[in-house]
């Protein structure tokens, strides 16, 4: 906006301080307003039009071109209007049929389809957008048509030349637009070689720095390619004849000796093109430079280039035709100077000097850029341009010089200062385009640039109502867009209330957007920003919920399960209730398939059977619509150790083996590369690795921690010390534990850098009164960065705007001498060394040293005494007379004496403080001995010293109520009465008047009715009679004075579970208050040892317990009664002791803890133990796991226990104690559990089992198929070769009979039919069962016998065995009774036939 105060200080000034004074506005003008790209505002807002695309300014067309088309394009609203200028007048393209000008734009199109000329229209062209609000130009567009001229008819003279002499064979080429390309050929159109001694100029003359008889012949033609035209023009042919003195031979030419051995005269080199021995070029800044240097001679001259005053630029520098033409791409200013190019051979060198000046055509430093202002804003246009000479800067507004402008109201408002435009309250009509024309002799440039006065009221360019869903703690932003000129000032409110929005919790930027820096539930609520200018306002707001975070709670672990068995990842997951959220899983970073196999609810992923492919790294990710979260594990597939028994005993993981092959790469100055080969997990994957260094200079050695990096990394990049000599190694982590460290890295050493750490814990203290000791913490080690460590420190007095006084120092101390008393000092530091200084640190208030107070406080006094409190008043002291820094009012008091009589106290000084600064201060003093005279005075004290003591003051409390009693004892010395036994208070506090006893029967949790005893001051027992031995009493006993009651000792009768059981006199113990408390109350209190008594000899009947057996007992047998005789002397509470010697004590049994037992499986254990606690009692399982020493307890109830949840081939300790009586404990048993369990696999369950099943079975199936087939083609006996004992055997098994031998051969190969009766045995000769007997009982011989067919058994047999005279001669046989042979069914013939 405009300053305050803008017009009446230009009011004020002359004339000569204006430019001064318009600088110095520069500095207060409003930033140009940005307009948004919103089509909304674009639509509505109103600009001069901008020039968005145009014709190149050298614009060369085709003359073959049926259409000529000159690019103008603009923008604006509304939409502009176009006008063009040619060769500086109007160019009215409506008079001209050839030209038309396309719709909505400027572009021109000349058409030559029916008729004209392209060179009738050269020229230049220059467009103009107009609207309204001003008028754009485009640049002056020169268009020129291409030429591509013949070459002129020559009739060119044979060239004669002398060998060895040079040569130029001109070119010439005609001019063309633009310049042709030259090229030599001869006449079948091959490029003439050129190599050093021949080459082309960069006119297209064709150099020879000597000749050779070889050079002859009569086709050297130089040609010219017209790029437009894409023709080739061809000059006639040169004829080249070379003179020789000697005779020339063909054969004998050679690289090395062009000259065949001919006596050539050398020549040393002269320049053929650049001429002379000095010339001048001018290039263009950003053009090519191309220098050039052809030389003659013989022999053939070489070619170098320097640059007087400097080296050449070697990065832009490029060598060409044989390093003839010296060549720079885009030449700058640095580029100028004197070249020179050298040609030297053996005979001598020359020298050529090039005077390279480089020109500029106009180049923009600050090309002007459009400008949106509000109304009564400022602003300004820049047009920096630069070029050689210095270009001429014109402003033109609206095409029209500037300096012609008829003044208008608005012209005040602009000042034109050389290269810039000043506008200062611009008014609504004051939009224009301006040009900025910067030329100089080499070339113009031209650009536009708008001022368009915009008013405009607020607008809202975000979407209306919008929700956003963040999550808790998270860093929030709530977009506001707006737009509107003048600038609208922004303001935020929350639910409608309140001021607006910022600072604190809450941020707000420039361009609208609410910054919440940490999300909480109670910023909920409904958001609205509002935009105001002085044209309106306009509002928009924002719904914000906050959500609870999505979390998993239960990530997946690490797992190594074997093959074939199943594996489970955990994902749990909690978020916001009103966000829905899904779970993915991935392997490898690729997403999982699921398919059959796998198994997914809402909380875990399962494989039910591993295989090797599924070993990888497993992750779960869960996703709602506003966060995720995602968790990995890895799943490693041990072997099968059924399969591979040697992998077995390798199955529990172990530490795994440290990382080798250490590798330092990509150095740095603070940071290094380190890279290792991970040794072998040992079944349990690397989740960790730790890199440790050593250095050699501070602690050489001593190998310390640097970074944890995860376990799937084996190349990470360290952060380091400088200066530093490093060496490192890596220890690998896995759930087992460390590995063993890696070999050590080469060393790598850090370079040297200031340091970039500040001393810590800087303060200023006073050792004496007139000094101030500032000390700090010394840089560590790794922290110097460098040698010849140092500290710079300052100082002054606060406040006193004194300069800073300062010193350097190696030491970690200095001290200020010659100070004033505790007075403020400011105090900084800086860590320096040999290369540069550290950061400063803040300014840190120290103060010098304090003195003895002047002043003490006085007039101390006390009121309102009670029994253990009182009121003390005292006068102040002036605060300056402490002499340091005031740190209380310190008050000493102790007891004097006791007024109890007799009662003796510790006369101990106590103190206590008060800090206070009142004009009246006062104070109570609390915790007196009720009853006691006391003394006290006060003192002030600063950090070190205290003042002289004020005035004594003495006292007297008042009697309070007393304290408990000493002890409070409950003996038991009948089954029918309670001793009960006491002392009196250590402390009174008064007269004790006597002591009061309340008691009350305990039935279970249920209290009888109370029952009060009072008793003297000097009675300090009771025997209080049971109504039955079982009865419980609970006591509660305190001391009177005639205050009150005092303070309750509380005890409850011991519970006999078995009062008949009595022991020897060494297991019993006296059933006094200490052993009740530490048996039966939970807080045991402390009793004085009574002293030793001696037991004279006494029977006493007792009953001893049997000893604990070694494993669980059987039911206890009777309880042996024996005699003791006690002699030995005895001291409380250990053994029994007695009171009164006519009578016995009863007694309880000890409790104990013994046989504890543990038969351990794999994941649990059976716990067993043996007690003598009651049957309701509970206890506590301490189990300790070896590795870690992790600790768990779980309480249960009787033995024997199921011990759960443990880790497979673990150690662990184990011990059993009692949860009431925790010091009641069995002895620590060691167990370890079994290695993790391998079920073994049921084979009948195996695919490959199955697979092969069924194959043996398919088999059978097809052989008994062929079987039936041959049976059914008529082959009714089978191959003979094809029974085998195997057969033979089946049958036999199936029968319960052997098989007969007619499978006997003859020589021939025929079976012997005939004699299987003689060959038989007597085995052999049994009836098969089923068959029919004759009656003399030999076997009936079968109806259908090969002796039927043929001549009895001559029956042949092909070599396949099978039957040739089958059917063929069959006597005394029907057809149909061969066809009703049963032998088909039979399992002998089964098995036949499957041949």
């Amino acid at each position: 906006m405009r300053p305050v105060g803008g017009r009446e200080m230009l009011g004020k000034v002359g004339p000569a301080a204006l430019t001064l004074l318009s600088l110095l506005l520069l500095w207060q003008e409003a930033a140009a307003i940005e307009v948004p790209l919103d089509p909304k505002i674009q639509q509505d807002l109103k600009q001069p039009p901008t020039i968005i695309k145009q014709s190149v300014k050298d614009y060369i067309v085709d003359p073959r071109d049926n259409t000529i088309i000159i690019e103008c394009e603009a923008k604006g609203n509304p939409v502009p209007t176009f006008s063009w200028r040619r060769n500086g007048r109007m160019f009215n393209t409506g008079k001209d049929p050839r030209v038309t000008m396309r719709k909505r734009s400027g572009t021109l199109e000349v058409g030559f389809r029916s008729g004209g000329r392209p060179e009738d229209y050269e020229g230049e062209y220059q467009c103009f957008a107009t609207n309204e609000l001003g008028v754009a130009l485009s640049n002056k567009i020169l268009l020129r048509v291409s030429k591509a001229p013949l070459w002129p008819k020559e009739v060119l003279a044979p060239v004669l030349v002398t060998e060895g002499s040079p040569l130029v064979l001109p070119c010439n080429p005609p001019p063309g637009l633009p310049p042709p390309l030259i090229f030599w050929m001869d006449s079948n159109m091959t490029p003439i070689h050129q190599d050093r001694r021949v080459s082309m100029g960069l006119n297209g003359d064709l150099y020879f720095s000597n000749v050779l008889v070889q050079d002859a012949q009569n086709d050297y033609s130089c040609n010219a390619r017209f790029q437009f035209t894409y023709t080739i023009q061809q000059k006639n042919p040169f004829t080249l004849k070379v003179q020789t003195t000697e005779p020339y031979n063909d054969t004998s030419y050679n690289a090395s000796d062009p000259f065949g051995g001919r006596k050539v005269a050398e020549t040393p080199p002269t320049f053929q093109s650049p001429e002379g021995s000095g010339s001048s070029k001018m290039v263009l800044r950003d053009e090519q430079l191309l220098l050039e240097c052809i030389a003659a001679g013989l022999p053939t001259p070489s070619i170098k280039w320097f640059k007087r005053g400097g080296d050449l630029p070697a990065q832009k520098v490029k060598f060409e035709n044989f390093n003839k033409t010296l060549k720079i791409l885009s030449v700058s200013e640095e580029d100028a100077g004197e070249y020179v190019c050298m040609a030297d051979n053996r005979l001598g060198s020359i020298r050529h000097s090039i005077d390279v000046q480089v020109k500029a055509a106009p180049y923009w430093l600050d090309k002007p850029t459009n400008l949106v202002l509000a109304p009564e804003e400022n602003g300004r246009l820049v047009c920096r341009a630069n070029g050689n000479p210095k270009p001429n800067i014109q402003w033109l507004m609206n095409g029209v010089p500037i300096n012609k402008i008829t003044e208008t109201p608005t012209s005040a408002n602009r000042e034109v200062l050389g290269d810039t435009i000043m506008f200062r309250g611009v008014q609504i009509g004051s939009s224009a385009v301006y040009q900025c024309n910067a030329s100089n002799q080499h070339g113009y440039l031209l650009a536009n640039a708008f001022v368009s006065v915009l008013d405009m009221a607020p607008r809202m360019l975000g979407p209306k109502n919008q929700l956003i869903k963040v999550i808790m703690n998270n860093r929030t932003f709530l977009n506001c867009p707006f737009f509107g000129s003048p600038l609208p000032e922004l303001r935020w409110f929350k639910n409608g209330q309140g001021s607006g929005l910022d600072g604190g919790q809450y941020r707000v930027y420039v361009n609208g957007t609410l910054e919440i820096k940490h999300a909480r539930k109670e910023d909920e609520g409904i958001y609205t920003c509002v935009a105001n200018n002085m044209l309106g306002n306009a509002e928009n707001q924002v719904q914000l919920e906050v959500k609870e975070p999505t979390r998993i709670i239960q990530a997946p672990t690490h797992q190594s399960v074997l093959r074939g068995s199943k594996a489970s990842f955990h994902c749990k997951v909690v978020s916001d209730p009103s966000l829905p959220t899904k779970v993915t899983w991935t392997k490898d970073g690729e997403r999982l398939d699921l398919g059959w196999r796998l198994k997914k609810d809402e909380e875990s992923l399962t494989i039910p059977s591993v295989s090797e492919n599924d070993e990888g790294i497993y992750t779960c990710t869960v996703k709602s619509e506003i966060d995720q979260d995602s968790a990995s594990a890895r799943l490693t597939v041990l072997e099968d150790a059924f399969l591979n028994p040697s992998v077995f005993s390798a199955l529990p993981p172990d530490r795994p083996d440290p990382p080798i092959d250490l590798d330092l790469s990509d150095p740095s100055a603070r940071s290094v590369r380190l890279t290792w080969i991970p040794g072998n997990d040992r079944r349990s994957p690397v989740t960790e690795f730790l890199v440790q260094f050593e250095e050699n200079r501070w602690e050489p050695g001593r190998w310390q921690d640097l970074s944890s990096f995860r376990g799937d990394l084996n190349s990470v990049i360290l952060q380091l010390a400088p200066n530093v000599n490093y060496q490192f190694r890596v220890i690998a982590i896995n759930s087992v534990g460390p590995s063993q460290p890696s070999q050590p890295s080469p060393r790598y050493k850090t370079t040297a850098a200031p340091p970039d750490v500040i001393p810590r814990d800087l303060r200023g203290w006073g050792s004496d009164k007139d000094n101030m000791e500032i000390t700090w913490e010394p840089l560590r080690d790794l922290e110097k960065n460098g040698p010849n460590l140092q500290y710079n420190l300052w100082w002054r007095r606060k406040d006193s705007g004194d300069d800073w006084t300062n010193v350097t120092t190696s030491d970690t101390k200095f001290v200020v001498r010659y100070t004033e008393t505790y007075v403020p000092y400011e105090i900084k530091i800086q860590a320096r060394n040999e290369l540069g200084s550290g950061p400063e640190s803040n300014i840190v208030i120290g103060y010098s040293g304090e003195d003895k107070p002047t002043d003490s406080p006085s007039e101390l006094r006390v009121s309102k005494v009670g029994s253990t409190r009182a009121n003390i008043h005292w006068k102040p002291v002036d605060l300056s007379s402490v002499q340091g820094e005031f740190k209380e009012y310190r008050l000493y008091y102790w007891r004097e004496s006791s007024l109890v009589p007799g009662l003796m106290v510790t006369t101990e000084k106590k103190t206590t403080g008060f800090y206070t600064t009142v004009p009246e201060p006062s104070g109570i003093l609390k915790d007196l001995v009720p009853y006691s005279k006391y003394k006290m005075f006060m003192v002030v004290a600063n950090s070190r010293f205290e003042s002289l003591p004020s005035n004594n003051v003495e006292f007297t409390t008042a009697e309070g109520v007393p304290d408990a009693p000493r002890f409070f004892r409950i003996n038991r010395r009948s089954l029918d009465s309670l001793y009960l036994e006491w002392d009196k208070p250590l402390e009174p506090n008064g007269i004790l008047i006597g002591y009061q006893l309340v008691y009350q029967r305990v039935n279970g949790s249920r209290l009888g009715p109370q029952q009060i005893e009072t008793f003297r001051p000097n009675v300090t027992d009771f025997i209080l009679r049971l109504p039955d031995r079982s009865a419980r009493y609970k006591f509660n006993l305190s001391a009177l004075t005639q205050v009150g009651t005092g303070e309750v000792y509380a005890e409850e009768s011991p519970h006999f579970t078995n009062e008949e059981n009595f022991t020897d006199a060494t297991d019993v113990v006296e059933l006094t208050d200490a052993t009740l408390s530490s048996v039966f109350s939970p807080t045991p209190t402390p009793l004085p040892p009574l002293p030793p008594t001696t037991i004279p000899p006494t029977t006493i009947s007792s009953t001893t317990p049997t000893p604990p057996p070694a494993t669980p007992p059987p039911p206890p047998p009777p309880p042996t009664t024996t005699t003791t005789e006690a002699t030995t002397p005895s001291t409380v509470p250990v053994l029994v002791t007695t009171k009164r010697v006519d009578q016995n004590v009863l007694v309880i049994p000890r409790r104990e803890i013994w046989n504890l037992t543990v038969v351990p499986n794999s994941y649990y254990a059976n716990v067993n133990w043996s007690h003598n606690f009651p049957a309701d009692s509970k206890f506590v399982l301490e189990v300790t796991l070896d590795s870690n020493k992790t600790v768990t307890v779980e309480e249960v109830k009787q033995p024997p226990v199921n011990l759960k949840a443990l880790i497979a081939g673990e150690k662990y300790h184990l011990r059993v104690y009692s949860q009431e009586l925790n010091s009641v404990s069995s002895k620590s048993v060691t167990f370890k559990t079994k290695a993790a369990h391998i079920d073994q696999v049921d084979i009948a369950t195996q695919g490959w089992f199955i697979g092969l099943m069924c194959a043996i079975a398919l088999i059978i199936l097809i052989l008994l198929i062929v079987c039936f087939i041959k049976r059914s083609r008529g082959g009714k006996y089978p191959s003979p070769g094809f029974l085998t004992g195997f057969t033979k055997y089946l049958v036999r098994d199936k029968k319960d009979l052997p098989l007969d031998p007619v499978d006997q051969k003859d020589q021939d190969g025929s079976f012997d039919y005939q004699n299987e009766n003689e060959n038989s045995s007597d085995e052999d000769n049994k009836p098969l069962q089923g068959s029919q007997t004759s009656l003399d009982g030999n076997v009936k011989e079968s109806d259908d016998s090969l002796v039927d067919y043929g001549e009895g058994g001559d029956g042949q047999f092909n070599e396949d065995g099978s039957f040739i005279g089958q059917y063929t001669v069959k006597k005394d046989k029907d057809e149909t009774e061969g066809n009703e042979s049963s032998e088909a069914t039979s399992p002998v013939n089964a098995i036949y036939s499957l041949a």
